[in-house]
């Protein structure tokens, strides 16, 4: 059949709102600083988790990040920025203290930041340190000397030290020889105990006992140190010798041993350029590397420590012998200008090896395999070799024609084990110096982007010289990432090419195992084509049936920039193709949509080198719903088993396409798999920023769901958008305001107190009962009306004289403060009450903050008679915290005692000043009320209808 919905639409224009956000939290703290003064810190132990939940109102719903700043670089929270409302770290540690930031933003207004500083409390195990007074004699280590001992534990918050002498407690003046006290400059970190002149009863077992006065259950903990005539600062000697100078491959073991020390000194190695290497194996003092590399090279250190005096450290440099890359190069005779070499002239031929250590480096020549020794006409040099790398030089001084042949030069390592390295050079009338040329079709050279190319330059010459590659117009590197690059063969291959390859490359020789003399050079163009880039490459356009869409596809970039076509598809179907001229953009029009023009529509740009695409998907979809969630309580229970909830939204863009003929709502309870869905008629347009309401019943309690809305157009589905409903007292984010008139099934969720002797009663004069009794009570509800509801204590038997009667309110979160100011926000909290009967008794109302269950703060009084009309309250509040409010009716002598109360109102802000004097506000007395605020409400009503 036909069931027939009401759906009450709010018009409420501007309910776009900006976000605003409050941080609370749960997880394990152990205790929490309110905003006493300017801002709020959670104390947590390390290890234990940590729980922050920031709260947003805002419409759309804001999106909610979590962010960090303060704690040591190592935190990288900073890149992990949480995006959820919920942040929880577990098995804090103390460098994840610090300022945590909740930021929510929905494009309205300024973002909303609070921020909420965590404090990780710990205390690490206390050491004690033994230090002697200085520039004494070490032998004599206790002989009439002065000891310190000093006690430091990490810890947060600051540690309190104590010492003890065995079971005897410490304190400064309970002995003489003994003085205790924290140095100047480290004030609180440590505590020195100072033993002037040592005396016999001094050798003793110490004790530091460190404290951080069991905040979170941090219990204290305690060091022994045992003095005696034999305690000294630990020596040791290293087994080995410096520096160590071996082959690679070698087994290599340092032996560290400890001298001296009292306590035994614990013995470590180290490295001064890092990490011992992975392979080490250690036992003690003694360190061992199995097959030793070059990179194992460097300075190995022992230390020694035992907390007396300071740490004993020897060292020794490894060194692992090396030869590696062999070079030559020929030097014509310097004072000709002639880079040939000529019979009757000089020429230098020189070998270049990098070799460690450098002192053992030996090099030898020879001619055609024979042995060369120096002489006038031969001369044999070495460099320095700390000057630079090992080089050798062989002068001829006068060539001739018996002195063409191989020269071979020879560099070897004195300590051996290492392989020689060996350098032919040729001198013959064909050693000639180096030319370049590049293949007349190698430059200009193209090629597409992601082609592998291949860069040449000849090189004649004899020898062939290494050429080095370099980039000729701009200061970049080359595409493998140096400044040159390397060719023994004159080519430079690159791979995978890209447009910023594009340009002139320089090729020249190098000295290296060629001619030492001024570079030859050749250029390279090369030139990379890609295809074109184009703008948008992906478009969505939303547009109703029978309206007009333009599309335009812009080119940014392509070379050949000479662009060919282009080409307008929908689908597989061309419908136009074209040239460009001048132009760099191409637009396609459809006049009036229909359901044959929605799709998606392609526009290829082509060049050479490929097409460029731009893509529109053309779609009659409408926007998605944003559900609004900052309904005030949404959730009322006049059923023991249901809840109904009343679910609120605004539809995005509303206009952009065909009216929205239907919303689909699909529900389902949380982790089930199935949707139950259901349509809601839409009649009329909907207005941009219209929230529409519409109220889901039997809900079975304490389910949450999952609601998903489908907007519905001729075109057919829109965009869902789906929440999550949860059946829980929600929580006021930010108290701005609440209104209670008793009207709902909840009544504002106001709650009975389980301690008193009997309930409030929610009741309007038309449905009570005609046996009430006569003299007492309200005759209509504070506006007047039979109809309206309030709450009253029923006075007749069989209730007692000064019984109670209790009503709690929910628990209000207080807006959050001025970071600068440290008062807190003020309330004016008002109510209606009603005291008409010969027999009334008393009405109280209470003040309760959170996390004082037990306080209750009395904020208004009144008592007797009032006469047969509501009076109004009004009580400025300051609540530090999260707070609730209990109204406690006691009854009188009789029954003719009913107390009622209404339209109970919390506003930020102090309350408006009115005639009456602010001291009657205790007495009760009848005030008059100067401001009465109507808050007009324009309600649509509309019936919806739709098919089961």
């Amino acid at each position: 059949g036909v069931q027939a919905m009401v759906l009450t639409w709010f018009l409420s224009l501007g309910l776009a709102a900006p976000p605003t956000v409050r941080i609370v939290h749960s997880g394990l703290a152990c205790n929490i600083e309110e905003e006493r003064y300017s801002e709020r810190v959670y104390t947590i132990r390390e290890g234990e988790t940590l729980e922050l939940t920031c709260l947003v109102t805002g419409h759309p719903r804001p999106q909610i990040r979590w962010t960090k700043t303060a704690g040591s670089a190592s935190d990288r929270f900073q890149d992990s920025s949480v995006f959820n409302e919920t942040l929880r770290i577990s098995n804090i540690q103390r460098h994840q203290g610090g300022r945590y930031y909740c930021k929510a933003e929905n494009g309205l207004g300024s973002p909303a930041i609070k921020s909420i500083r965590v404090d990780v409390y710990y205390l690490d195990d206390p050491i004690v340190t033994v230090h002697q007074s200085i520039g004494e004699a070490k032998e004599q280590f206790y002989y009439e000397r002065t000891v310190f001992l000093r006690c430091v534990a990490n810890s947060n918050p600051p540690v309190r030290y104590s010492w003890r002498r065995g079971q005897e407690v410490l304190l400064q003046g309970s002995d003489k020889g003994v003085e205790i006290y924290e140095p100047f400059f480290t004030q609180g970190e440590t505590k020195i105990l100072k033993l002037k002149n040592l005396r016999p009863q001094d050798y003793a077992n110490y004790s530091c006992i460190a404290s951080v006065r069991n905040v979170c259950s941090i219990p204290d903990k305690m060091v022994s140190f045992r003095l005696s005539n034999k305690t000294a600062s630990p020596s040791i000697k290293l087994l080995v010798d410096d520096p160590i100078v071996v082959n690679p491959g070698e087994a290599i073991t340092l032996v560290c041993v400890t001298t001296g020390g009292e306590p035994a000194p614990s013995l470590t190695w180290v490295r001064s350029a890092g990490i011992l290497p992975e392979k080490t194996v250690l036992n003690g003092g003694t360190l061992t590397i199995p097959a030793i590399t070059s990179e194992d090279a460097g300075m190995y250190s022992c230390i020694a420590n035992n907390n007396v005096g300071n740490p004993a450290k020897k060292s020794t440099n490894i060194i692992v012998r090396a030869l590696k890359k062999g070079r030559f190069w020929i030097t014509p005779d310097p004072y000709h200008k002639d880079d040939n070499i000529q019979i009757g002239r000089e020429v230098k031929i020189s070998c270049q090896v990098e070799a460690i250590p450098s002192e053992e480096l030996t090099f030898s020549w020879f001619k055609n395999g024979r042995p060369l020794r120096s002489s006038e006409r031969m001369v044999i040099t070495q460099t320095d070799p700390d000057v630079s790398p090992g080089t050798t030089n062989l002068d001829i001084i006068d060539l001739k024609f018996t002195d063409f042949g191989t020269y071979t030069c020879v560099a070897s390592l004195k300590g051996g084990g290492i392989s020689d390295i060996s350098i032919d050079v040729n001198i013959s009338s064909s050693t000639v110096p180096p030319n370049l040329t590049v293949p007349q079709e190698k430059s200009p050279l193209v090629t597409r982007e992601g082609d592998t190319i291949e860069l040449q330059c000849q090189v004649t010459g004899k020898p062939k010289p290494i050429i080095l590659w370099s980039r000729a117009d701009k200061e970049v590197a080359m595409p493998d990432g140096a400044m040159q690059t390397e060719s023994y063969d004159g080519i430079l291959r690159i791979v995978n090419v890209s447009r910023e390859m594009t340009g002139t490359y320089r090729c020249q020789t190098s000295q290296y195992n060629g001619f030492n003399v001024k570079p030859r050079e050749a250029l390279v163009q090369l030139i990379v084509q890609y295809p074109p880039a184009v703008e948008p490459t992906f478009l969505e356009i939303r547009q109703g049936q029978g309206r007009s869409i333009t599309m335009s596809c812009r080119v940014l970039r392509a070379y050949p920039t000479r662009v060919l076509t282009y080409e307008w598809r929908l689908g597989s179907k061309l419908l136009r193709t074209g040239q460009f001229d001048v132009q760099d953009s191409t637009e396609y029009t459809v006049g009036s949509l229909s359901r044959d023009s929605y799709g998606v529509y392609n526009c290829n740009i082509i060049n050479e080198a490929g097409a460029g695409r731009c893509s529109f998907l053309v779609t009659g979809k409408a926007y998605a719903p944003e559900f609004y969630y900052d309904t005030y309580n949404p959730l009322w229970q006049n059923r023991p088993r249901v809840y109904s909830y009343s679910l609120q939204w605004t539809q995005m863009n509303p206009d952009a396409v065909d009216r929205i003929l239907a919303y689909r709502l699909g529900i389902r309870q949380a982790g089930q798999q199935r949707w139950w869905e259901q349509e809601i008629t839409v009649n009329g347009n909907i207005q941009k920023g219209e929230l529409i309401t519409y109220n889901l019943t039997e809900l079975i309690k304490p389910e949450a769901y999952e609601v998903r809305l489908t907007p519905i157009t001729r075109f057919g589905e829109g965009d869902s958008t789906i929440r999550v409903i949860k059946y829980s007292a929600p929580v006021n984010p930010h108290l701005r305001e609440f209104h209670c008139g008793f009207e709902d099934g909840n009544i504002c969720l106001f709650t009975q107190d389980d301690t008193d002797n009997f309930d409030w009663t929610k009741q309007s004069t038309a449905t009570r009962d005609t046996k009430y009794t006569p003299n007492t009570g309200p005759n209509a509800d504070r506006t007047g009306s039979k109809e309206g509801f309030y709450m009253y204590i029923e006075t007749s038997r069989p209730r007692l004289e000064g019984e109670k009667a209790r009503l709690v309110s929910p628990v209000f979160s207080v807006a959050p403060k001025n970071p600068y100011g440290a008062t807190n926000t003020a309330y004016c909290f008002s109510f209606y009450y009603h005291m008409y009967g010969q027999h009334i008794g008393s009405l109280n109302v209470y003040l309760r903050l959170k996390g004082q269950t037990a306080i209750e703060n009395p904020l208004w009084s009144s008592s007797g008679n009032k006469g047969q009309h509501w009076n109004q309250a009004r009580v400025n509040i300051n609540p530090p915290t999260s707070f609730q409010l209990i109204f406690e009716g006691i009854r009188g002598p009789g029954i003719e005692g009913d107390i009622a109360i209404d339209d109970v109102s919390i506003v930020e802000g102090e309350c408006m000043k009115s005639e009456q004097p602010a001291n009657n506000l205790r007495s009760g007395a009848v005030g008059t009320l100067a401001h009465i605020r109507l808050i007009p409400v324009i309600i649509l009503m509309s019936v919806l209808s739709h098919q089961r």
